[in-house]
């Protein structure tokens, strides 16, 4: 029995410790589906989604599945650690749990509070080792409790860092693409204000920031689960309306830069497929109607033919747009409906304000919000777009 326990010890802490080294230290993704990070998001996530999916209000199922992701985060690392202690102590208790206590009779219960305060450093120093290889593991664990401190230290800003780089270009999208974003809106607003050539440095920008997506969030995937700030945006509403304005352009939108598209495409084409099998997400068939339908495509053709921007027509144009829709619809779908995230419609939502002119102190005195005509009637004619 003792050497069975030393044995699951080992195993535990071993396996823990390369789970912690794949998870924060090493900066790529990691093909080995059996983790114990797998395990934990596998179950925590399918939870806290039926939980979520139960709450009718949809602001409040949002504050939810906010939470998930720093909380999960926290529980993560509390799980590393019960199980290294745990570990350490079936290592004390499988070499006869040679301790020196206050108590005269040594009991397993002994062993963990020994692990734990070596774990965490604090030397108490009622409880101590009074063998050399009990002595050696007892070392051996403070410096692995002082070195998971260091990585976690270290860890918390890097992952920030990166979740506020993906929301800085999210946020900026608002005032471009509308809210929640449209493509359509991205090129009518572009078109109708700045001209479609200034799109070539903006589609640059976001093929930078799909690489850095793509990096960040293959290295740390617990950055897909941290929602944005507004219940109208997301990191998948980002990129479904930057791969459907690129798509647009190849297609042969007037006076768009093709060659950038191609390369935006590209980059955020490459960054859904491969964060999809991170997750596992198997993309599914969807019909042609999905998100455009027929009477859709004719609306935005006359809303971009109105700002002097005009789409091939004809059933090959039709067959290319497909095509190009069927090379990452079918990812985004499954990713987004595995994450509870809305993909945007390809036409802006009618009636609906962008986010930077929406206030709750925007209140009549009946009560009621300030109409999107009244707040962008105060605006230079500059910035309204």
């Amino acid at each position: 029995m003792l050497i069975l326990g030393a044995i699951v010890a080992i195993a535990m802490i071993l396996g823990t410790l390369v789970d912690v080294f794949e998870t924060i230290v090493l900066p790529r993704r990691v093909t080995q589906r059996f983790r114990l990070t797998n395990i934990f998001f596998r179950v925590t996530w399918p939870l806290w989604r039926l939980l979520a999916r139960k709450i009718p209000s949809r602001r409040r199922r949002e504050n939810i599945l906010s939470l998930y992701g720093p909380l999960a985060l926290i529980s993560l690392l509390g799980t590393w650690t019960v199980i290294l202690i745990v570990g350490f102590a079936l290592i004390q208790w499988s070499l006869g749990s040679a301790l020196v206590a206050p108590e005269k009779h040594v009991s397993f219960g002994t062993d963990l509070y020994m692990s734990a305060s070596t774990f965490f450093t604090l030397g108490y120093g009622d409880v101590v080792p009074n063998t050399g290889i009990t002595r050696f593991f007892a070392v051996f664990e403070a410096g692995i409790g002082f070195g998971m401190l260091a990585l976690v230290i270290g860890y918390l800003p890097v992952l920030y860092q990166a979740f506020s780089r993906r929301e800085a270009n999210i946020s900026l999208l608002d005032a471009r693409a509308g809210s929640p974003p449209s493509a359509v809106e991205l090129l009518r607003r572009y078109a109708e204000v700045k001209g479609m050539e200034n799109l070539a440095p903006f589609l640059a920008e976001w093929e930078r920031w799909a690489a850095e997506l793509l990096e960040s969030h293959l290295s740390y995937p617990v950055l897909a689960y941290f929602r944005s700030q507004h219940e109208s945006e997301s990191w998948i509403a980002a990129i479904v309306t930057i791969l459907d304005a690129s798509t647009l352009i190849i297609l042969g939108a007037d006076g768009g830069p093709m060659q950038q598209a191609r390369h935006t495409f590209a980059m955020a084409r490459h960054a859904v497929v491969d964060l999809s099998q991170i997750f596992v997400t198997k993309p599914r068939h969807l019909n042609s109607e999905y998100r455009l339908t027929p009477p859709d495509m004719e609306k935005m053709r006359t809303i971009l033919d109105a700002v002097g921007v005009t789409l091939p027509d004809g059933p090959e144009t039709e067959q290319k747009l497909l095509k190009l829709r069927r090379y990452y619809e079918p990812f985004v779908i499954t990713l987004a409906d595995y994450l509870l995230i809305d993909v945007p419609k390809w036409l802006h939502e009618e009636g609906s304000r962008d986010n930077w002119q929406t206030s709750s102190w925007e209140l009549t005195a009946t009560g009621m919000p300030i109409q999107a005509e009244k707040v962008k009637g105060y605006l230079p004619p500059s910035l309204r777009i």
